[in-house]
Formats: structure tokens, sequence, C-alpha cells
């Protein structure tokens, strides 16, 4: 492959193309520079952070016509990307201030203990292609203000959000040896991943990918690895009378962003009492979704998923769950033959034979029913991962007991599982993550602690188990 070709998901047009990128030249550029941006004072860094937020907001409605264009989302959904995007430098100054702050303690004979934090050198930073911006932004911002040079790969379906991104940092001044951009594949992702030139990988994808990752360094603790994976993340409903705002918190849990979120509902569990009348509420307003272009007006509220490959294959997914019992309550259908837009499905898996632990990254809501409130959490928690959980109840005394034993790094009540804030730290267990929590908490990854015994001058006595002079 000596080019990759970026295409609109909505309507097959060519967006951006260039050729595939080198490897071993991004990665020994970012070595050449990492030390002298690394060198320069945290005031300066930042200082070029922040005329990179600049950058972005004077380029706000390309940039976000880009995003919607090669991801086939609404384009008020990609203006508010592009929002995150300039969001995150403050977050990640304040972040950075707060959990790896210089610290000074009294040690004995006078002396002083120093904690300060050292960047790692370059890191290299795999993105998605779902937000294409935001989440590579994520890790990108809070490694270049602790110093690290960064080689970032985009996905090879959203190369052209990607370069956009760069582009950005570099017109605020961020040194061009160390931002690196990476055109390419997977093949190119395995070598950057595997590569020695790196000091360590930051990752936001698949599971299936992340566990690939995790076994590649399990013979390289000296890398730092974070991975952000993706989850089959539970939302129940128990114990509410307003079953329209219920439906409208499962809507935007399961098909925002056509369901290609890594925090979206994938299952469904709900009271056997409250299942009919709120799968007739939440068939309603299923049928008033608006599946269209980006740009179309009345605005979408979802668009296509990125390529017709990927609506190939949860058509295929769909079926294989109506195959192991599953009753459909809304087939997912593809609108048109030679595009990827999915009008939702919904799928009663209860009596199914088999309930896959898989993540379908896609607008498909599989739907469990119980009996008790403890069946519920069970079936919430029967997942190898554990991104997002979501409780809608009006009962406190429920979600305490949701809160206490769901399994998953983030737990909500009465909101959606997706929607996380970046003031916060974002992360799963199990298969979600590796304990490396992302969003506010990047700076934990983006730099390492360094303890110092320090003293102004050499003063050192021995005051037992020598003999006499």
């Amino acid at each position: 492959m000596s080019e990759i070709i970026s295409f609109e998901p909505a309507t097959g047009a060519e967006l951006w193309r260039a050729a595939v990128g080198d490897v071993d030249a991004e990665v020994a550029a970012a070595r050449s520079g990492w030390a002298t941006w690394a060198a320069r004072p945290l005031t300066y860094r930042i200082e070029t952070l922040r005329r990179f937020a600049n950058v972005v907001r004077s380029r706000h409605e390309a940039f976000a016509d880009v995003i919607a264009r090669e991801t086939g989302k609404p384009l008020w959904e990609a203006r508010t990307e592009v929002d995150t995007v300039m969001a995150k430098v403050d977050i990640s100054v304040s972040a950075y201030a707060d959990r790896t702050a210089q610290r000074r303690l009294d040690a004995p004979m006078g002396s002083r203990m120093a904690v300060r934090h050292k960047p790692h050198g370059v890191l290299a930073v795999l993105g998605p292609y779902n937000f294409p911006a935001h989440l590579p932004n994520g890790h990108i911002v809070p490694a270049l203000i602790a110093g690290n040079a960064v080689v970032f790969k985009p996905s090879e379906k959203t190369p052209a959000s990607g370069a956009f991104l760069v582009d950005c940092y570099r017109a605020a001044g961020v040194p061009e040896e160390c931002i690196r951009l990476v055109i390419g594949g997977p093949d190119e992702g395995r070598a950057l991943a595997g590569h020695d030139g790196i000091d360590g990988l930051l990752f936001t994808g698949s599971a299936r990918t992340g566990l690939a990752l995790n076994r590649a360094f399990a013979e390289k603790p000296e890398k730092i690895l974070a991975l952000e994976m993706g989850g089959n993340n539970p939302i129940i409903v128990w114990d509410t009378p307003d079953l329209y705002a219920a439906s409208i918190i499962i809507i935007q849990s399961a098909f925002t962003t056509a369901g290609q979120r890594c925090t979206a509902a994938r299952r469904l569990i709900v009271d056997q009492k409250l299942f009919d009348p709120l799968m007739e509420q939440l068939d309603k307003l299923i049928s008033r979704l608006i599946v269209g272009a980006p740009h179309d007006d009345p605005a979408p509220y979802m668009g296509p998923v990125i390529d017709n490959e990927v609506a190939d294959q949860l058509s295929e997914s769909f079926l294989a769950l109506l195959m192991r019992g599953g009753r459909p309550i809304r087939h997912l259908q593809r609108t048109q033959p030679d595009r990827p837009f999915l009008l939702p499905g919904v799928i009663d898996m209860t009596e199914a034979s088999e309930r896959p632990d898989m993540e379908l990254f896609g607008p498909i809501l599989q739907v469990v029913r119980t009996e008790t409130f403890d069946e519920a959490i069970a079936e919430a928690n029967n997942t190898r991962y554990g991104l997002s959980a979501s409780l809608i109840s009006q009962t406190p005394g429920l979600y305490d007991r949701f809160w206490s034993g769901a399994r998953a790094g983030i737990v909500n009540w009465n909101r959606p599982t997706n929607g996380a804030s970046s003031a916060a730290p974002f992360g799963g267990i199990g298969w979600s993550g590796n304990h490396r929590p992302s969003a506010y908490y990047a700076a934990d990854y983006c730099a390492y602690p360094v303890v110092s015994n320090e003293a102004d001058a050499a003063r050192a006595s021995i005051g037992i188990g020598l003999r006499d002079a």
C-alpha cells in the first residue's frame, strides 16, 4: 500500500489522500527534538498549547467540516468535538498542576525531599476513527505539556482529521520534531507500536488490538502503555415512572454517534414488569430519529457508520443474534445498499441460547429482562469489559447498591452511559483498559515521578560500627 485514501461515508466521494509514511524516519525525527522541547520551561510549553487552542478556534468551522465529512457524524456533533479539542488545553494544564505538581518535604539532618516529574521521551499515539480529533488530542496535549515528543498515527479511516489536527499544533509553534504524523494502515501501526525508538504507547481502539498490544509490551516494562479500549456497556431501567425520559436516556446512550462510542450502551437490562411499556415508548422515539448525511437539513440525529465494511459486519452480527434465539423488537435496517446508513436495531436476548460478550460497535441494542434487581446487577456484570454502566431509577438506595456492585470505571445514575467529562478521569477495567485512565488523569501516564533527597552541603556521620581512630 503506497497511499491512504479517505472517502466520505455518506457519499462515497474521495475526501483526501496521502502517501504512506515512514515510521523509522518519524520516530528518528521525534527522538532528535524531544530533549530540547523538554528543556523548555513549563510555562513556555503551556503557552504554546494555549496558542494551539486559539489556532483551532480560528479554524473551527473548517475543522468541524472535515470531521463531519470523514466520519459521517452530523455537523452539529463534529462542532462539539472541535470544542472539546480546544477545552482540553485548560483541563490538561490544571491536571498537570494537580497530578504532577512539584512537592518538597522535610527530611532528616536538615535535608529535604523533593518530588518532581520527568517526561518519558517519545510517545506514540494511535488514534481511533470515531473521535479522530478529540481522543488522540486527549493524549497528545498532556504529553506535550509534560515535555514529551509525540508520533501520532491516526486511523487509516480518518487520516484527514488527524492531519488537520497536527497542522494546528505546528501552526501554534509546537516544533515539527515534537509532533510527527504517520499516515498508514495496520502495518504502520504495528511498526510504530513495536519500534525500539519509542518510550511508550498511548492507544485508543478495540479490545482485540489492545490485548495484542498488552501481550507485545509484556516484555517491555521500561515502556509506558496506556490502553483505552471498548465496552459491552449495560444500562439498567428499574423502578422509574417516567418511561419517556428513560427512553431518551437509552437512545442517547445507545445511538449517539451511530452507536460508535466506546461508552455506548450495548445492553439494556430492564425490570420484567416495565418491559412492554418501555419497549413501546422506546420504539416510538426510535421511529422519529432522523438518520442522514452530516450537512442535511433538518439536521440528523445520527449519520452513517464509518464505512460499508462495518455496516456489513453489523448486519451480519444482528443476524447472528437472531440465529441464537434473539427476538427482534426493531430490525437493524440498511437504508441504502451502497452506503453505510443504518436504522437502529433492538433485539430481546432474554431467551437466547447464547449472549456473546462482544462490543458491537454500531446502533444495535440488546435487551435482557430480569425479575429482581440483584439479577439485573449480575447481568450488568456478565461481561469481560468494564468501561461504563448506568442506572435509571428514582430510588437512591438502588443506586447505592448499583454503584457498589457494578464493575465499571464509569457508573452513572439517571444519565446516559456516554458523554464523560474531560475534567474527570476516564477509563475502565477488565478488557476496557489497563488501569491507566485518561482525560484528567492522562497527566499520570505522560510523566513519571522522580524522588530526590537533597541537601545544600555534604554532611554525614557513622555513629556505630567503626573502630577507634
